[in-house]
């Protein structure tokens, strides 16, 4: 059975820095780029981040600020959220891409961050 997990979400002052992280089962985590969106109040779901083999990518809004990484000994895949901004206030989750041996995306349940003083 797969499952995301997501941790580390809460409650930050802005400029303050927060890790997420996401432990995964159910799959063969290395084989999969694995990404992290979020979801603000009444927004859409946006792309944050990804890493895979091809390499990182980050959404501009991020960029500097942000870092991903993957422990695939761990089976988890983190983000290091630095200088934070209240407009980085959303639920935060992680996706398993699909791969050509398995098309299915897996999500996890999220993580709220809320960036206030």
């Amino acid at each position: 059975q797969v499952q995301l997990v997501e941790s580390g979400g809460g409650l930050v002052q802005p400029g303050g820095s927060l890790r997420l992280s996401c432990a995964a089962n159910g799959f063969t985590f290395s084989d999969r780029p694995m990404s992290w969106y979020r979801q603000a109040p009444g927004k859409e779901r946006e792309w944050v981040a990804t890493i895979s083999t091809a390499g990182i990518t980050y959404t501009g809004s991020v960029k500097g600020r942000f870092t991903i990484s993957r422990d695939n000994a761990k089976n988890t895949v983190y983000l290091q959220m630095n200088s934070l901004k209240p407009e980085d206030t959303a639920d935060y989750f992680c996706k398993a891409q699909g791969t050509r041996f398995d098309s299915r995306d897996y999500w996890g349940q999220g993580t709220q961050v809320t960036v206030s003083s």
